[in-house]
């Protein structure tokens, strides 16, 4: 069996935790898939159909790709949004890093960041978000206040001290 026979692995389907906040913006881009852009897409492509020969109509070939785009994404957001674990309550505050908490870092060069640990499906769009499975998420977990960390990052390795830790982000 060559490489090319190889089925890719469906990432839709894999469980995973989230925020409420994170489960609400991939529901909310479903639903504006669904009900805002799948809706204006088919009516443009029954008008660029509506012009005649399919074969060179440049338009209809154009809405048929855009709308079988848009049909992928709603199947991988239903599939993903079914097997997603909703994490509601707050981390404990305890000092030790869970998923959902704040926490402030202080880098060898005295540099101060502030993150939220969340899921992966939702680091991109958490403000300070960095993904639970991240190179740095995955060292701070269970992690606590004064313990050093050490990150390989694609610039290079950096320790870093965990000065703050708060299950929420006015902490």
């Amino acid at each position: 069996m060559g490489t090319r026979d190889r089925k890719k692995p469906d990432l839709s389907a894999r469980p995973g935790y989230i925020t409420v906040e994170g489960y609400q913006r991939l529901a909310d881009e479903a639903d504006r898939l669904w009900n805002v852009k799948r809706p204006a897409v088919t009516q443009a492509l029954a008008e660029a159909a509506a012009e005649g020969d399919r074969s060179e109509n440049a338009e209809y070939i154009y809405r048929k790709r855009q709308l079988a785009e848009i049909d992928r994404s709603l199947r991988f957001l239903r599939k993903r949004l079914d097997v997603l674990t909703i994490v509601r309550e707050k981390p404990k505050n305890d000092g030790k890093i869970y998923f959902g908490s704040y926490v402030s870092l202080e880098s060898e060069a005295g540099e101060i960041f502030r993150y939220r640990i969340v899921g992966p499906d939702e680091w991109e769009f958490i403000p300070n978000g960095i993904s639970m499975d991240s190179p740095m998420g995955r060292v701070l977990i269970g992690k606590s206040v004064d313990d050093e960390v050490l990150v390989r990052r694609p610039k290079g390795e950096t320790l870093f001290t965990i000065i703050a830790v708060s299950a929420d982000k006015n902490g």
